[in-house]
């Protein structure tokens, strides 16, 4: 009896042990250390995600309807948006290049730089986009011929002259023109989505969102105020139409990282990672570059902060700000 007593009690012994390694391995899984251990599936992580998607619905057309019942202060757009350029630029680098070149390097032993092909295939394909959508807007623009006659003492003289009726306006006044300079805005945005779609895990998603919509703001605030300038006249349902048309592009973006996430596991969800982490790094820095620095917002009155200097510095504050939380990464 004595014995088995004791072999009852060992088994009851090593059936506790195993249930709690059961259960420590179950609790790990869900959190894991390395990307390579990350549940993509994990219900608070997409929940995460989902909530993202609802913010930059929200705060974007917030912000691109909000011209029509707000006068904004322009130097605040001015060095928003520079500030906006430099958070994009730093991410870009410092974050979405990183993360995938390091799970290239857990991917493969090959020597070449993926990471880095893909940034620069994510900034041409973004280039190209914009190329695209110019060339098809500038094809509908018409240049109207007005045809002046002049009768002179003695003789009748007759000329041609081309006359641009302000072009800005013009692409901008009719439906489909002004949709697709919204699509324009809009191409890039999805690829921006995409990279929130596909965060690893809850922190990633929650920064990847902030810089976002720190663009996406300022952008649709911009994009409000040129279309009122443009078209003072038009409704506020045609407002609400092309802020929700831009708000939109980012959550559409966003639900196809979750789709993806939700398709693959393993190392093909790795692989997914650090391919569209690579192509997000250059549409980043074309955003950055050549919608924000270069272009930017142009205030309609004169203002002091509109010089170089205070550009560079927005910029800089912008890059400093994310090498900053960059080190708690």
């Amino acid at each position: 009896m004595a014995s088995s007593a004791t072999k009852l009690k060992y088994l009851e012994s090593t059936a506790t042990v195993l249930i709690l390694l059961l259960l420590a391995d179950g609790s790990t899984g869900d959190n894991g250390g390395d990307s390579s251990s990350m549940d993509l599936h994990s219900r608070s992580l997409i929940l995460t995600k989902i909530w993202c998607l609802i913010i930059l619905l929200v705060s974007t057309f917030a912000g691109g309807v909000s011209p029509y019942f707000f006068r904004w202060n322009e130097s605040f757009l001015l060095m928003g948006t520079q500030f906006a350029a430099g958070v994009f630029l730093g991410t870009a680098l410092m974050h979405f290049l990183s993360d995938s070149s390091s799970t290239f390097g857990d991917l493969t032993t090959k020597t070449y730089p993926f990471a880095f092909m893909l940034a620069s295939a994510g900034y041409l394909l973004t280039m190209f986009g914009d190329c695209v959508i110019t060339f098809v807007v500038n094809a509908g623009s018409r240049v109207d011929k007005v045809e002046i006659i002049e009768v002179e003492e003695g003789a009748a003289g007759k000329k041609m002259a081309s006359m641009d009726v302000n072009p800005i306006f013009h692409k901008t006044s009719s439906f489909g023109d002004t949709l697709l300079l919204i699509l324009a805005l809009c191409f890039h945005s999805v690829f921006e989505g995409i990279a929130v779609g596909v965060a690893g895990t809850k922190a990633d998603a929650w920064r990847n969102l902030w810089t976002i919509c720190l663009h996406k703001i300022f952008a649709a605030i911009a994009m409000g105020i040129a279309l009122l300038r443009m078209m003072p006249k038009r409704p506020f349902i045609a407002t609400a139409a092309y802020s929700f048309a831009f708000a939109i592009s980012s959550p559409i973006g966003v639900g196809i990282g979750i789709a993806i996430d939700a398709t693959v596991e393993g190392a093909v969800a790795d692989w997914i990672y650090a391919i569209s982490m690579g192509i997000a790094a250059g549409v980043f820095v074309y955003v950055a570059i050549n919608h924000l620095v270069a272009k930017g917002f142009k205030p309609q009155e004169s203002s002091y902060f509109d010089t170089p200097f205070f550009k560079f510095f927005a910029v800089l504050l912008g890059v400093g700000v994310i090498a900053v939380v960059m080190i708690w990464d």
